[in-house]
């Protein structure tokens, strides 16, 4: 590790002009900048003082061996100080950044010349600043190559009466030191292994932040001026934030002649249409399943060292291997966001009862899945139709066992080579008999559901496959739980906080297990209040026997068995008090991985 980097200082203007020559390339990877107009401020104000900024990182690209002889030499890269670089860019140069709406917008910091030692001499302009003779409006025109301070000076002593020339003339002068300040770079050389280059960094950074593995591809990606990276990058930046934000399209299409002209564009487009929330993707969602698709690899470190030109078998690195990997990822970030592609896989796991975005939690087992889906789409030995439930099935199996939670990169790769070695019919009835066996349904499964968390596995394709039977809501004839998933109704403890609490002295640990939890209206839920569950079970049965009015809207005895056996209650709830509650818990648990096993087998 002591031989793995270097520490050298540079001044400000040192770094930008090497910034600005292309000597050190900024790889955008917190694009756009994030930075508040006062965190530009702070740290403007810190380097006038003199006060510590923290260190820049940055990472040599290897040289890479070229077809016919000689070598290129790899590109230096900052990986860590983006946004504290392209603030003094931005303050200092004058340069626009992109906000995060994606617009163009300058920031400019005001300056008082007559500081008098209170406060700071720096502010974010503001109209009223603009308008004062005292504030410079913008410190960028200090660092200009014309500017003139003697002009400067006279013209600032015209529009302030009485100050003194002198002490205008010293704070431009430690204004313009900011530009002599050092900066420490920290320099990684390009043999310097991703998980070493991880570990510097939550060394060095204060904060404790860890930069990801899609972090490093996606800076590796946009310093590449050989393959169209920068572009690329783009695409996969605009397409994630276009899922979350459609009406983004009007930005992109009026503002990006350069985008719109490429071949992304078109890919891209139908987002501006798209309401779809159940798979929002980011950039590291984007690179991990074209990664995995188009190269049949699960870590994603390997796809860093494939963009660098690495042979893992020579280890050297060649050009003809860079422009393999750029293709590939190319067309695996198109396939990516094909219109059809995207929206069929999506339409598959809304058909299998994941019909909103808090239950599709795992992002692990939705890339995968998707992975999966665009494999199976090429596998013509499998019908659209199959492929469609086999994903359906595989989402839902890593879902329940929790496949790619934790160290699932390991998982993953080995998924993806296990069928493409044995293929993915054998490997699924492998892997099902395996993990999904008799004693997974009888006792994993109910284990599973012993738990107050409603982030669980278990409870999500509980609720999963009550959206996919149109279940309705308890004591409801007409009212869906997928209504509810979607933040319509109400959760119900069966056994009611109140009553559990003063009849056992219940902790929430006990009354809050996902087993007691059922989905209503809001004004049922309100009208049952705090009873004894026997009590108003019983109630609503002799309402449906006798025509009685009561909370529900059920008043068939046939009907109302139907909606108890939908929602998983135990036949004998009718009779139950608080002795019977962790009976019930326990009976309504093997009731619900039931249901779930039902729902898998159907899919």
């Amino acid at each position: 590790m002591k031989d793995c980097f270097s520490i050298t200082t540079y001044t400000v203007q040192s770094i930008l002009g090497l910034i600005g020559s292309g000597d050190i390339a900024i790889p955008e990877i917190q694009r756009p900048f994030v930075w508040s107009r006062t965190q530009v401020r702070d740290l403007i104000d810190s380097l006038y003082n003199g006060y510590p900024t923290g260190y820049l990182i940055t990472w040599k690209n290897p040289d890479v061996k070229i077809k016919g002889g000689g070598t290129a030499e790899g590109k230096t890269v900052l990986i860590d100080g983006q946004q504290r670089v392209t603030a003094l860019m931005a303050a200092l140069a004058g340069l626009q950044v992109l906000n995060e709406d994606y617009e163009h917008i300058r920031i400019k910091i005001a300056f008082d010349p007559l500081y008098d030692g209170e406060d700071s001499p720096f502010a974010v302009l503001t109209p009223a600043l603009e308008k004062s003779p005292r504030w410079i409006s913008d410190i960028s025109e200090f660092f200009a190559p014309d500017f003139d301070s003697w002009s400067f000076v006279n013209d600032y002593i015209e529009k302030n009466e009485g100050a003194d020339p002198r002490q205008v003339n010293r704070g431009i002068t430690d204004l313009k030191a900011i530009a002599t300040r050092q900066l420490g770079v920290i320099s990684i050389d390009a043999d310097c292994s991703i998980d070493q280059v991880t570990d510097i960094f939550i060394r060095i950074n204060s904060k404790g932040a860890v930069l990801s593995q899609a972090d490093f591809a996606m800076s590796k990606i946009a310093a590449d001026e050989v393959h169209g990276g920068s572009m690329l990058r783009k695409a996969i930046d605009y397409f994630c934030h276009l899922a979350v934000k459609p009406e983004f399209w009007s930005t992109i299409s009026s503002q990006d002649k350069e985008y719109m002209a490429s071949e992304y564009a078109a890919k891209s487009e139908w987002l501006k249409s798209d309401s779809d929330e159940i798979y929002d993707p980011d950039y590291n969602d984007v690179l991990r399943v074209a990664f995995m698709y188009k190269f049949g690899r699960g870590k994603l470190a390997d796809l860093v060292a494939l963009l660098s030109g690495r042979d893992f078998e020579e280890r050297v690195y060649k050009s003809e291997i860079a422009d393999d990997s750029f293709a590939k990822l190319h067309d695996g970030v198109v396939r990516f966001m094909d219109k059809g592609s995207f929206r069929d896989f999506t339409l598959a796991l809304r058909a299998a009862g994941f019909v909103a975005p808090t239950l599709t939690y795992s992002r692990g087992a939705i890339n995968f899945a998707y992975n999966l889906y665009l494999r199976l789409r090429d596998d013509k030995a499998i019908s659209a139709t199959d492929v469609k439930r086999y994903v359906q099935r595989w989402y839902v199996m890593s879902v329940l066992t929790g496949r790619y939670s934790g160290s699932s990169e390991s998982v993953m790769d080995r998924d993806i080579r296990s069928i493409a070695e044995r293929g993915f019919l054998t490997f699924y009835d492998e892997i099902v008999r395996a993990r999904l066996s008799d004693t997974f349904w009888e006792v994993g499964l109910p284990q599973q559901l012993e738990t107050t968390s409603t982030r669980t596995g278990a409870w999500l394709v509980y609720l999963a496959s009550q959206a996919r039977a149109a279940d309705n809501t308890l004591f409801t004839s007409g009212f869906k739980v997928a209504d509810v998933i979607s933040n319509i109704g109400d959760i119900h403890h069966i056994f009611p906080k109140a009553f559990l609490r003063n009849k056992l002295d219940a902790p929430q640990r006990l009354y809050n297990q996902v087993a007691n939890y059922a989905y209503l209206e809001k004004r049922i839920n309100i009208a049952i209040g705090d009873r004894r569950p026997g009590d108003y079970f019983s109630e609503a049965l002799r309402a449906c026997g006798g025509g009685e009015r009561y909370f529900g809207d059920i008043s068939d005895a046939d009907a109302l068995d139907r909606n108890l056996k939908a929602n998983c209650i135990p036949s004998d709830i009718f009779e139950m008090g608080a002795e019977d509650y962790e009976r019930f818990l326990e009976e309504r648990r093997k009731l619900m991985a039931e249901k779930i096993k039902g729902y898998f087998l159907g899919l």
